[in-house]
């Protein structure tokens, strides 16, 4: 039998490798409050099952506060003006031009 509570999905937080909780009830266990708990309860059961996957990742960030906080410095980074780091993937780089020049 699985241990589905156990799944995870992994992502990075400022550039730390972190698990986060993948199934609904291991999101639900890592929620912080009952409040918060009724809140994706509703959520969860109201979503289409095609959007399920979006409310889960972002209900599964909600359980680490730090995620927000990176989020937030990335985008006042960016309205700031500071976009090093950025990859477009529709353009070329200077790299694949010069190897095809």
């Amino acid at each position: 039998m699985n241990d589905t509570a156990r799944a995870t999905w992994i992502t990075y937080i400022r550039d730390e490798r972190v698990e986060l909780p993948a199934t609904i009830d291991g999101i639900r266990a890592a929620l912080s409050g009952e409040a918060e708990r009724a809140a994706f309860d509703m959520e969860v059961c109201r979503t289409p099952g095609q959007d399920l996957h979006r409310v889960l990742a972002r209900w599964s960030l909600a359980t680490r506060p730090d995620a927000a906080e990176a989020n937030e410095e990335i985008v006042e980074r960016l309205r700031a003006g500071d976009f090093s780091g950025l990859v477009f993937p529709y353009e070329d780089s200077d790299e694949e031009e010069e190897e095809a020049g």
